[in-house]
């Protein structure tokens, strides 16, 4: 049996775990092993940058902090090592980069689930939300598409406009 104090500190530890899981918006649990120091760091820079929270977590307190929530039905892929990456902003920076670096690193890094906005996911939507772009590339989309239609209204009403001015023959 543990002691007061190292009990105490992990209960905090979950209670943390729980709070900073249910603030967030969405976030991917990998498996890390195999990857070197300096691609971990590269990664958690890219991943910092983007505003997500990156870290190594013990299978047990992430059980703990996911039971009784949505999220519980991850417990299936919590083994081995595990981090997790919890965005508090943009929903789908954590799995574009994971994802990305997942591929370049051919086995040694794995997506093994997520989740965003309290949802859990299985690896293969995972995957295909990193498929999308980000918030900015849908902007730019739309914005290219209301332009596009803009231009194309402008045209039809000169047409009009021409068509009219046109003296009667």
């Amino acid at each position: 049996m543990p002691s007061e104090k190292i009990l105490t500190a992990k209960q905090a530890y979950v209670a943390e775990l729980k709070e900073k899981i249910a603030n967030s918006v969405a976030g991917v649990v990998v498996d890390y092993k195999g990857i070197n120091v300096a691609d971990d760091t590269k990664l958690r820079k890219e991943l910092r940058e983007a505003g997500v929270e990156y870290f190594v977590v013990k299978n047990t307190m992430l059980r703990l902090a996911i039971s009784g929530t949505e999220l519980e039905g991850m417990n299936e892929v919590l083994e081995g090592t595990t981090a997790l990456a919890i965005a508090s902003e943009d929903r789908i920076a954590a799995a574009r980069i994971l994802c990305k670096f997942a591929d370049a690193s051919k086995d040694k890094f794995n997506v093994k689930a997520g989740y965003m906005d309290g949802k859990l996911m299985e690896k293969s939507a995972v995957e295909e939300i990193a498929k999308l772009p980000g918030l900015e590339g849908m902007l730019s989309m739309f914005a290219g598409a209301l332009t596009s239609t803009l231009s194309g209204l402008a045209v039809a009403m000169q047409a009009y406009v021409d068509k009219s001015e046109e003296p009667a023959a």
